[in-house]
């Protein structure tokens, strides 16, 4: 009898994720506004509670519900998988006279709830990973 106790208490403890530095990351922890540095420019990313998305940087705002670019309106939305590892975020700028899309492929891993290492690029392929070159350590301002 005194074995099967044992068992029932050490066993749930060795099923234990060894991994305390880990962050549990809902969608929630996601919203908000990001400020980063990049070669000497300050930056934010805003990620809003109903789907959009928006940067800005040197006072100018790329992206949200409605924006205008070269006279052309547009939107910026965006998506994420918490289950990838690291995080996968689609952006999507919609041009909405003609609704043509293009996306951002981004991903990210958490530090903490307010600190987030953040990859995009341009060329329609996702990063694989975290460089100098496509990464910049993102603070949450709000």
């Amino acid at each position: 009898m005194k074995r099967i106790f044992i068992l029932l208490i050490v066993l749930p403890l060795l099923s234990f994720n060894s991994d305390s530095n880990a962050v549990n990351i809902t969608a929630i922890d996601l919203i908000g506004k990001w400020t980063g540095e990049d070669k000497g420019e300050i930056g934010f990313i805003t990620f809003d509670k109903e789907g959009y998305a928006s940067f800005e940087i040197q006072g100018q705002i790329i992206g949200g519900k409605e924006f205008v670019m070269n006279g052309k309106k547009g939107k910026m939305t965006y998506e994420f998988n918490l289950e990838k590892k690291p995080i996968e975020i689609d952006m999507t700028i919609t041009k909405l006279e003609f609704n043509e899309q293009k996306k951002i492929l981004c991903i990210a891993e958490f530090e903490d709830e307010n600190t987030m290492i953040f990859a995009l690029t341009f060329d329609s392929e996702r990063p694989t990973e975290f460089n100098d070159e496509n990464s910049i350590k993102l603070k949450r301002t709000e």
